[in-house]
């Protein structure tokens, strides 16, 4: 009898990584009921000159980025995940909210990076290893260096 888990979240960063960390997250659910896909925004600077000039806002972006996710789980099979798209720090806000809805798994890709490549860009993936209160299955990228 295979492992499931009540509620599964993928961080979904649209690359083909995230394409098979929705299929393995589907797998341990069990259902796609089960399955909570989570992308996260870097929040806009108040300050930047294209919220300066009003052509871009957190809100508008957060629009697209929803529309981007339901298309990614009707093309996937799992039209009855769930869908969340936050503004923030992406391994906090990916930690927060798989602890305010009670996530039993989270399934991540990881860049697969090291050395000063890794110190330059950081690591959601460590950080969400780090702050998760549930556990974490990490995929190793098919393109990691």
């Amino acid at each position: 009898m295979p492992l499931t888990y009540e509620t599964v979240i993928v961080p979904v960063d649209f690359s083909g990584e995230s394409a098979e960390a929705i299929h393995v997250g589907l797998e341990a659910a069990g259902d796609p009921s089960r399955l909570h896909l989570v992308h996260v925004l870097v929040s806009l600077d108040d300050l930047s000159p294209v919220v300066a000039l009003g052509d871009v806002s957190d809100e508008s972006r957060r629009a697209q980025v929803i529309e981007k996710l339901e298309e990614l789980a009707e093309a996937s099979g799992i039209a009855g995940a769930e869908r969340a798209v936050l503004i923030g720090t992406p391994g906090l806000e990916i930690t927060d909210y798989a602890a305010a809805h009670n996530a039993d798994l989270i399934v991540i890709p990881s860049h697969g990076y090291h050395g000063m490549k890794r110190l330059v860009l950081g690591s959601v993936t460590e950080r969400v290893i780090r702050h998760a209160e549930c556990s974490v299955l990490v995929l190793r990228r098919s393109d990691a260096e």
